[in-house]
């Protein structure tokens, strides 16, 4: 496991189809949430315009996602360091939505490597005890909070 910086992007291959790896919050919001709730409209009306019953166009969309959600769900429970088996705090009715929404959604990931490999390549800001760049307003200079001076070349 190499340095945070060192992670490459998941392929969307990977990250749809596999269960291994982790992913960040922005990823998981888009491909977690955002893309099965349009994947699902799409197909929902796709499949209406052509005349399939509502309740077969119900199973068929949802088993076309099953996989992909799921996938993209233990990516980030990994992330949190926890086992993928947490998805299924997702079955108990609005208390488990609501603890999935919490935890995946508006919760940092481990900072760094954990069980589950190295930090996703891509993250929404530093993780608690993280240094974090503070950015000069001119000069193309900036000093970290361990006070060295990145000239970001």
């Amino acid at each position: 496991m190499g340095p945070m910086h060192d992670a490459e992007p998941m392929s969307l291959n990977h990250l749809l189809l596999r269960l291994d790896g982790r992913i960040d919050r922005r990823t998981w919001w888009l491909w977690g949430v955002a893309a099965p709730l349009g994947l699902a409209l799409y197909f929902t009306v796709l499949l209406r315009v052509v005349g399939v019953s509502p309740r077969a166009t119900e199973v068929a969309v949802n088993l076309a996602l099953l996989w992909p959600a799921l996938a993209v769900s233990v990516k980030r429970w990994h992330d949190r360091g926890k086992s993928g088996w947490w998805v299924l705090v997702a079955l108990v009715p609005l208390a488990g939505w609501l603890w999935v929404l919490i935890e995946n959604g508006l919760l940092r990931g481990d900072a760094g490597p954990n069980r589950f490999g190295d930090a996703p390549a891509r993250d929404l800001g530093p993780a608690p005890g993280r240094p974090q760049a503070a950015r000069a307003p001119l000069g193309g200079r900036e000093r970290s909070e361990l006070g060295a001076v990145n000239t970001g070349r």
